[in-house]
């Protein structure tokens, strides 16, 4: 029997064994990469106080906010207010016309820090704020969650 014929077959087998390392390699790597990215959305620092049905919140600290991309979402107690406020808006169902700072459609179009914004609750929302209730206020950019501040009413 000669040795000459098996030669190529290894070769062949052995250059196949290499080629699926480095592409199963290759592969594991992208995906592991591609799943370890971080989502890009703003780094903020916000402050809440809340008193009399008006919630204030300071942009204390981060990148500048697109305020057609902010969504607010505000708990009480625990519960969602029923009619959660629209950003910007001047006069909404649920809230006192004329919001204050970014969240009013006549102002910027960015929330800076250093910036104040301000809502009003209107009777005709519920909950309604009473002294000692606990206040949670999620504030995202395109459905991704920023920050989220609580704060006790006064």
């Amino acid at each position: 029997m000669s040795n000459r014929a098996l030669s190529p077959v290894v070769a062949t087998v052995l250059l196949l064994l290499v080629t699926l390392v480095l592409a199963g390699t290759i592969g594991a790597v992208t995906v592991q990469s591609t799943s370890l990215q971080e989502p890009t959305y703003a780094v903020v620092d916000v402050s809440a106080d809340a008193a009399t049905n008006r919630l204030t919140f300071v942009h204390r600290a981060g990148d500048s906010l697109a305020v057609e991309s902010l969504s607010v979402h505000v708990l009480v107690d625990g519960t969602p207010l029923k009619h959660q406020p629209p950003v910007p808006f001047f006069s909404a169902h649920g809230f006192q016309s004329g919001p204050t700072g970014p969240f009013n459609s006549a102002t910027n179009e960015t929330w800076d820090a250093g910036e104040t914004a301000s809502l009003g609750i209107a009777g005709t929302n519920a909950p309604l704020l009473e002294t000692g209730d606990r206040v949670v206020v999620r504030i995202a950019v395109d459905d991704t969650v920023v920050t989220e501040v609580e704060t006790t009413a006064e």
